[in-house]
């Protein structure tokens, strides 16, 4: 489905006036000079989305310690000239050589297992003239093959909306070429009040049951990370834990390697020194049974990782960890919280009512061989999603009585 068709051009702002032309520079997407810094910081700042995982403390960790950071490059939109000039807009860029199944290089945005939102920083009120400036920066660069994918915009959220403004101006459709929902936790009601319109009584009464039951095992506490608590220790808690069941065994939880444990000690410093983290962990006899990692970004938040020891599971002490975490609804700063979460995740959809839907779109550059890629891959894509329904409708559809001819032969045929 083309994007242009969910969000019509008429419900875009009007075309602003021709801005000062940005400069673009490319470099690594490694540790910053101290002015890359401090303006990526200011750019976070003030970014029409907010999004942590995009922000210098995640970025930086992730591109040095995670595989998936090799060759990324960082593109960079500055306005102005000397040391009056400002970021516009940081884009962390790869160079894909596959499509989905099909064997097509093209440029994408640089995202990874940890990333869980692929937007952009884009300085609010900046999108369309950045997005136009980045287009046709790509569309000169050699290196820059087939097309633009990015993956993981909110849908209709201000950068979404300025790309599909900046490629309708050059002529060309920005497809959303894939779109998925998850768990969104927004509302003005206090955290008792949204438990209580969100969670049926028996649900409810079957969670207290549950608390009561784990609080005959020994002393529980609820607990936050503050200032005077050992971070290293938290982290130290919180791998071990995740180690313990299921993903320990998988080999995926983030302590099965020394790369992924040292991205996350390295993430979690940071979030805490730029004032974004939130740890949650409910303990049993001092000893965590659930463990909960939050980044704070007013005014959205983002739940990023959650942990529990399987051998409570009777106890559902994820669920118990996440009905405390309804607390963040009583934050002033705080309108949402965005849950990371898998599409259809039963547990918190179950607890959370609201949704948000990430896409995946492409949009071409201006070449012709780019052009025709484009829509080769786009056909390739139609015609399977097209195979796929029909599948499924014949899986969802009963069996036709057996007609006259279809009927089977008896003793007296």
């Amino acid at each position: 489905m083309g994007a242009n068709q969910d969000f019509p051009l008429a419900s875009l702002p009007p075309t602003p006036p021709p801005a000062t032309p940005l400069a673009i520079e490319f470099g690594p997407l490694g540790e910053p000079s101290e002015a890359l810094a401090a303006a990526w910081d200011a750019l976070a700042a003030n970014a029409a989305e907010v999004n942590v995982f995009a922000e210098r403390w995640f970025a930086v960790p992730a591109a040095r310690h995670l595989p998936q950071g090799a060759g990324a490059q960082l593109m960079q939109l500055w306005e102005g000239s000397g040391p009056g000039r400002r970021l516009i807009a940081l884009l962390p860029l790869t160079l894909s050589r596959r499509y989905g199944r099909i064997p097509v290089r093209h440029v994408g945005n640089w995202t990874h297992y940890q990333c869980f939102l692929g937007t952009p920083l884009i300085r609010a009120g900046c999108e369309r003239q950045a997005w136009t400036a980045a287009l046709a920066a790509l569309d000169r660069m050699r290196w820059a093959r087939g097309f633009l994918h990015l993956d993981g915009l909110v849908e209709g959220g201000a950068v979404h909306r300025g790309l599909l403004a900046a490629a309708a101006l050059r002529g060309f459709s920005c497809d959303t070429v894939h779109r998925s929902e998850r768990a969104l936790l927004e509302s003005g009601l206090s955290p008792d009040a949204y438990y209580e319109a969100s969670v049926r009584k028996k649900k409810r009464k079957e969670h207290k049951r549950l608390a009561n039951r784990l609080a005959e095992l020994g002393t529980v506490a609820t607990r936050r990370l503050t200032g005077r608590d050992d971070l290293a220790e938290w982290c130290d808690a919180f791998l071990a834990l995740e180690r313990s069941g299921w993903k320990g065994s998988a080999g995926s939880a983030l302590g099965s390697t020394d790369g992924t444990a040292q991205f996350f000690r390295a993430a979690i410093a940071g979030a805490r020194a730029a004032g974004r983290l939130e740890m949650l962990r409910i303990d049993l006899d001092d000893r965590p049974i659930a463990m909960l990692v939050n980044f704070i970004a007013p005014p959205g938040a983002f739940s990023f990782k959650i942990a529990f020891d399987e051998a409570y599971a009777r106890y559902s002490p994820g669920v118990l960890i996440e009905i405390e975490n309804l607390q963040i609804l009583g934050h002033d700063d705080v309108a949402w919280m965005d849950s990371c979460a898998v599409e259809n995740h039963p547990m918190i959809n179950s607890l959370w009512t609201g949704r948000r839907a990430i896409v995946r779109v492409t949009t071409p550059f201006r070449s012709l061989r780019s052009r025709a890629l484009f829509h080769a891959c786009r056909t390739a894509e139609r015609a399977s999603a097209a195979l796929r329904r029909r599948a499924a409708a014949r899986r969802a559809s009963p069996d036709p009585p057996p007609g006259p001819a279809e009927k089977e032969p008896t003793d007296d045929a």
